[in-house]
């Protein structure tokens, strides 16, 4: 059983930390936490990766190998860490607009490669650190500093573009259902392939004045009230699920690792070699 405080996977000194009042990353991280801690993992056999945004503020106060890299290119550096050390758990944590606008490209074909890393996107429907403008998982009317009339454009369900891209595990919770966070990065972190896990955080500065969403307590309300566990969906009519979205385990199809099937190659060449 782990016996290590979860406390002692941060950075304490950096504490507090510095997101808004009732924003659901500080919620998301500390449950990261909790899953390696639950893992068992040596946290120098670890590297926390992230790119640029609110989320990607994480990486300084958890106390891993971490590297805070460049807007939408957490992924691309995370290939690069996983493939000179493929012993290494690799944990890339993202925010919406890092993962899926400018980073999109990275991660469909991060999918694609069934790379061993372990992709956390928090996604609060928003540019927050920025001012407030809408991205791609924003839904459709809502408002944002770019979109002060409604965002038109249809909103990524982030899931089911991993599922579809080859994620061999994806996964859905929110910071309402912390717990489940932590039991879904832990069996992400396990699997061997690439994996998946959108974290719905709030952000009541930004996308919730905008869209009189309420107090950041409303925002965690709506996420227990709108979020059905996938094996309850399964017995529920259509009628009874519209206006909800899944979470829990959404997929868990295992297939050969990107690494281990490189190093194959190398190893067949060496033979051949001698």
């Amino acid at each position: 059983m782990p016996s290590v405080l979860v406390e002692n996977y941060f950075r304490t000194e950096k504490l507090p930390q510095i997101w808004c009042p009732g924003c659901g990353h500080g919620i998301i991280t500390r449950s990261i936490a909790s899953a390696i801690e639950k893992s068992g993992i040596d946290k120098n056999k670890i590297c926390i990766v992230s790119g640029i945004g609110c989320s990607s503020r994480a990486p300084g106060y958890l106390d891993f190998n971490t590297l805070h890299t460049t807007h939408g290119r957490a992924l691309a550096f995370a290939t690069g860490i996983k493939m000179a050390k493929p012993e290494i758990k690799v944990i890339v944590i993202m925010g919406d607009g890092d993962a899926t606008a400018i980073g999109g490209n990275h991660l469909i074909h991060a999918c694609r490669r069934n790379i061993g890393i372990t992709a956390i996107v928090y996604n609060n429907s928003i540019y927050g650190m920025t001012g407030g403008q809408y991205s791609p998982t924003t839904p459709k009317y809502d408002k944002g500093t770019t979109a002060p009339y409604g965002n038109i454009d249809k909103a990524f369900d982030i899931c089911k573009l991993a599922a579809s891209a080859g994620a061999t595990y994806v996964g859905r919770a929110t910071a309402y259902h912390a717990s489940l966070v932590t039991s879904l990065v832990q069996n992400a972190i396990s699997n061997e392939g690439f994996s998946l896990i959108e974290a719905i955080s709030m952000c009541p500065t930004y996308y919730g004045r905008k869209n009189k969403k309420g107090s950041a307590v409303s925002m965690m309300e709506w996420q227990k009230n709108s979020a059905i566990n996938i094996s309850a969906a399964a017995k529920m009519s259509p009628e009874a699920l519209e206006g909800k979205f899944l979470i829990g385990e959404l997929k868990n199809s295992p297939e050969p690792e990107y690494t281990n099937e490189y190093q194959k190659i190398i190893d067949r060449l060496k033979k051949e070699s001698q």
